[in-house]
């Protein structure tokens, strides 16, 4: 069983990814959805090693897999 500061952080690295795509990967606007600053997402951003250019093409070409199988 997870602690509950591992889901929690689990729970933030996730929000910040789905507010980068809903923001198309702007750091600024996904920050102002979140109500945090640039720096703040900047900071996450890093802190879980998210790199948005790799995660962007995993999910394009998770895409064109997924319309490829149909």
């Amino acid at each position: 069983m997870e602690s509950l500061k591992t889901k929690l952080k689990q729970m933030e690295k996730e929000e910040i990814v789905n507010a980068l795509k809903e923001c198309n990967w702007v750091m600024a606007q996904a920050a102002r959805k979140l109500g945090i600053t640039e720096r703040m997402i900047g900071y996450k951003v890093k802190k879980y090693g998210l790199r948005i250019k790799e995660v962007r093409w995993i999910e394009e070409n998770h895409e064109e897999f997924a319309i490829g199988e149909k």
